[in-house]
């Protein structure tokens, strides 16, 4: 339950209706997250523009990798969870997945861009040229580099949004990731009951 209070289907009504129902329509229900920027639906709709022009130029893969370092690095289990999900339903098997949870990604490009994602998410202060040589080392335009730093430093602001307002993850996850990876996934608040 969020420490303050938020907006539930009964009570939307124009936008706040329309992103309840678009939601629905996709998952099947209204994530918590959604109930919670209910409150400020325009700050939502700027998110989704910046998330939306932050993705269109990284590959899925790329940009789900580096979201999920940051999450897992700010200690944020509903994106940790959230961008699992979508690393299973659309880039990873299982066992790989796994890999990439516990620090372990076969790719070296895909560690390369974990590890930076996480040390923006972590301190940004603290990033040096030594943390984006690797990236260089693997081929990587001074662009694409600066993509995986917008998708780090977009995550930290959501995920403390959510941690900030006490918004647990939905109790979907369970479900959809299996026991063993939503345990591992939730690192931080517990997912609710």
């Amino acid at each position: 339950m969020p420490f303050i209070k938020s907006i539930d289907e009964q009570e939307a009504n124009g936008r706040v209706a329309e992103l309840f129902e678009a939601e629905r329509t996709k998952k099947g229900y209204v994530p918590n997250y959604l109930s919670l920027f209910a409150l400020r639906p325009e700050v939502y709709d700027a998110w989704a523009k910046l998330i939306g022009a932050i993705r269109a130029n990284m590959d899925l893969r790329r940009y789900e990798l580096a979201t999920l370092a940051a999450a897992q690095a700010l200690s944020s289990s509903y994106c940790s969870l959230a961008h699992g999900l979508v690393l299973k339903e659309k880039v990873f098997d299982e066992t790989e997945l796994t890999k990439v949870v516990n620090g372990d990604a076969s790719e070296e490009a895909d560690r390369a861009v974990m590890a930076l994602a996480r040390k923006v998410a972590i301190d940004a202060s603290r990033i040096t040229e030594a943390d984006i040589a690797p990236l260089r080392q693997l081929g990587f335009a001074d662009e694409e580099i600066f993509d995986v730093v917008l998708a780090a430093a977009a995550r930290a602001f959501f995920s403390k949004t959510l941690d900030g307002t006490g918004t647990e993850p939905d109790r979907e996850y369970r479900g959809l990731l299996g026991s063993g990876l939503s345990e591992r996934l939730a690192i931080g608040r517990p997912i609710e009951p």
